[in-house]
């Protein structure tokens, strides 16, 4: 069937000089083998009359008559765009004409000389138009209307890849930022908003949108700047949450070296299990390699939760001794019962400057790493001595068998000289548990938690991310983890353990401990009738008790007193842990003891322990730091919390009601009188490093640089180092074997050419160490001139 070009068609089949190769992946290829000419001339009988343009056709501005003819392109299968306009002196416009979007040619650049592979045409001269004019009536309507084109059109299932029938809505936009903040991949993203509106053709962009949409965020971002977004970060997080706190250390070039920053759940958590707290730092979780140091404690369902977080620049003393007063602060002059690091002398003297009145304990696991590499031949050649260390650190209950077994230890295996052992004695009240029974740890020994915690850390953050997207993704960490916390207190509400023996005492504590923390005691229990109780002491005032636990050749004592409940164990796992041990539970046993005492259940420990007033006035103390505005704010919310607390209590009642009416009453009088007298000067002492507020009021001209990191794995310890040098001296002996064995044979292969020099040397060598023959063969092919003087150098 032939169709001739006179003909008025909405599309007729382009004659192209070039091949097929410079077309357009826009643009729509028919198979071979597929009748063009009918598919063209059935493309009228698909249009909606609706849609069709006609002569005279009025919109009422020009953005409704562009999307009246990009609905009619995206029927017909072509792409459109904005051509030519004329205006009036005073602005308005007069006319408009949109186009195909291949009408016109590629104009000529002089640049083109240097191109080595031209992009493809996409314009090929079509005329088909739409113009509106407002000339005739001042109506913006249709002047004129070409619907044929000179190019192939696409089928509907094609007609979204053209850029003008591509945009991504306000709703999509939510939608990939969301995405992107949670740490979806975007194409994992785009193919579920693909299936969400059912096809790629129907969602109104491709994953290249999708790309840039993201990169031009980025770019937005980094035109504020890291200092202007973390800035905005922070004060919208204060503005969202008043009591959010955070503090900004600047130095003499009024450059950001230190940010601290905490909310109100980090400082109420605090309030409820703030006694104990593990403290660490992790590195390279951000662009600019700083380390990280989180505050970390643990709730009363076990679970680790985070009190407070800083960037820093470094890890100087200086550094800790301001970070440790911001916390400080920023709870409210409340510090933690004892804090729990690694063997950092930084820290630790930051500590003894700041936090005097905190035990300070060292991580037992830490000093397990360092004693295996200062008494790494020790632990070699005797098998006992992991033993008798370990029975040194956990199992004495007094100080003078705790220096008897240290002293009989260094005498057994020949350690009274070793330096790193005699450092460690000096500093013994800090590892030895005999000297920490007494203090509240929650029952830690090690900062576990920080360094689980870490490790949690870098599924959310690494060292790619810059300065605003690790205060994103980090909210996410806190937001999954108090999702953890909130399943666990469902859980705690709504159920309890099921009990393998109904006694009474189990009862008892699976109704008021937290289900982790009636574990705890219900191995303790369990432990008690695996032990043998003796009476050691009876007086009149107190009886004592000795009591052997299984497979133990040590014991200890209960004391039990006459008056009141009181009792106590040599062990003292009540103090350290909060929790009763198995020595007492077994002489609660002995005496028919059928429930705990209510003064040896820890609130921290309960089903209850968030349960109380929390004070908010005492959560913003530090209001002198904030800016009129956010004080403000805050303030109202607070007086609107109390009186909706007041007036519900107040409208019980009658008499209530009348009284608390007459108070209000009394109150307006006197804020009114009040308000009329000028507000006082309040001078406030704020240093420089502690100053907060809105946008860049500090002054501060940005923020201090690292030095970039090319890694984003953890700094090796000091066993990895010792493994690593191990390994590399056995590789240096066995390739020194080689070098040996070859000079031996010098003579032998200095009278053979080079090949068959070579081929003895894989032949004699080759079951010494074969890794090593690729590198023989280079160092001897090296030498391809002269063989004797090859042989002599190797």
């Amino acid at each position: 069937m032939e169709l001739s070009l006179v003909e008025s068609t909405s599309c007729r089949r382009l004659n192209f000089d070039a091949s097929d190769d410079c077309r357009d992946n826009e643009f729509d290829v028919i198979d071979e083998g597929t009748d063009s000419t009918m598919l063209l001339m059935s493309s009228d009988t698909s249009i909606i009359e609706e849609l069709m343009p006609k002569i005279g056709m009025e919109f009422k501005t020009e953005e409704d008559a562009y999307e009246f003819y990009l609905k009619y392109a995206k029927q017909v299968g072509f792409g459109i765009r904005r051509s030519k306009s004329h205006n009036d002196k005073s602005g308005k416009l007069v006319d408009r004409i949109f186009c195909c979007c291949a009408q016109g040619k590629r104009g000529k650049d002089k640049r083109d000389v240097y191109v080595k592979s031209h992009r493809p045409e996409t314009r090929f001269g079509c005329d088909a138009k739409m113009k509106i004019s407002c000339r005739k009536n001042g109506n913006l309507s249709v002047e004129q209307f070409v619907k044929e084109h000179n190019h192939y059109l696409s089928s509907p299932n094609k007609t979204h890849l053209y850029r003008s029938h591509r945009n991504i809505s306000s709703s999509a936009a939510i939608q990939i930022e969301m995405a992107s903040d949670v740490g979806i991949h975007p194409k994992a993203s785009h193919d579920l908003m693909v299936k969400q509106v059912g096809g790629r053709d129907n969602l109104g962009f491709i994953p290249q949108d999708y790309n840039n949409y993201l990169r031009a965020k980025r770019t937005r971002n980094i035109r504020v700047g890291d200092t202007g977004g973390v800035l905005e970060y922070l004060q919208k997080m204060q503005f969202d949450d008043p009591n959010f706190f955070y503090a900004i250390q600047v130095d003499e070039d009024d450059l950001i070296t230190n940010i601290f920053w905490c909310d109100a759940k980090m400082r109420a958590d605090y309030g409820n299990f703030g006694d104990v707290v593990c403290f660490d730092t992790t590195y390279r979780k951000n662009n600019e390699g700083r380390p990280i140091a989180l505050f970390v404690g643990v709730n009363h369902h076990k679970q680790s939760i985070i009190f407070g977080a800083a960037l820093l620049y470094d890890e100087t003393s200086l550094t800790f001794e301001w970070l440790f007063d911001t916390f400080t602060k920023a709870m409210c002059e409340k510090k933690p019962i004892t804090i729990l690091t690694d063997q950092d002398a930084a820290m630790a003297k930051a500590l003894t400057s700041r936090w005097p009145e905190t035990h300070h304990r060292l991580c037992i696991w830490h000093i397990y790493q360092n004693a295996a590499i200062h008494l790494s031949r020790v632990f070699s050649e005797f098998k006992d001595f992991t033993k008798d260390f370990a029975s040194c650190i956990y199992d004495f209950d007094e100080e003078e068998d705790f220096i008897s077994s240290w002293n009989m230890m260094l005498t057994k295996y020949a350690l009274e000289d070793n330096d790193w052992l005699r450092r460690m004695f000096c500093i013994k009240e800090k590892w030895a548990l005999v000297y920490g029974r007494h203090m509240f740890c929650a029952d830690m020994t090690t900062t576990q938690r920080s360094e689980s915690m870490n490790s949690i850390l870098k599924r959310y953050v690494t060292y790619q991310h810059k300065f605003l997207d690790f205060f994103n993704h980090f909210q996410r960490l806190l937001d999954d983890r108090r999702y953890e916390e909130l399943k666990a207190d469902f859980r705690s509400n709504t159920s309890v353990p099921c009990l393998l023996y109904p006694i009474e005492i189990l009862k008892h504590a699976c109704s008021i401990y937290t289900p982790e923390a009636y574990k705890c005691f219900e191995q303790e229990w369990y432990k008690s009738h695996d032990s043998i109780i003796q009476i050691y002491e009876d007086v009149g005032s107190h009886t004592k008790y000795k009591v052997t636990s299984h497979k133990k050749s040590y014991h200890h004592i209960v004391t039990l007193y006459s008056w009141g409940q009181k009792i106590e164990c040599s062990c003292r796992k009540y103090d350290f842990a909060g929790i009763l041990c198995s020595h007492i539970l077994k002489v609660f046993t002995m005496k028919n003891i059928m429930e705990i005492p209510s003064e040896y259940i820890l609130k921290r420990w309960t089903r209850k322990a968030k349960d109380g007033y929390f004070g908010v006035t005492e959560l913003v103390a530090n209001k002198g730091s904030l800016d009129p505005k956010t004080c403000k704010s805050m303030r109202y919310k607070e007086l609107s919390g109390l009186y909706v607390q007041l007036v519900t209590k107040a409208a019980e009642r009658e008499d209530t009601y009348k009284v608390v009416k007459d108070g209000l009453l009394s109150m307006f009088q006197m804020v009114d009188e009040r308000l009329q007298v000028n507000e006082p000067t309040v001078q406030h002492s704020i240093e420089r490093e502690f100053e907060i507020g809105e946008g860049n009021s500090l002054g501060v001209k940005g923020i201090k640089t690292k030095k970039k990191v090319i890694s984003g794995k953890r700094l090796k310890s000091g066993l990895d180092k010792i493994s690593k040098k191990r390994k590399a001296a056995r590789k240096n002996n066995q390739t020194s074997t080689i070098v040996k064995a070859i000079g031996e044979h010098y003579e032998s292969i200095s009278s053979m050419p080079s090949v068959e020099g070579l081929s003895m040397v894989e032949t004699q060598f080759q079951p010494l160490l074969s890794t090593q023959l690729s590198q023989v063969h280079s160092d001897i092919g090296y030498f391809q001139t002269n063989d004797q003087e090859r042989c002599h150098q190797l």
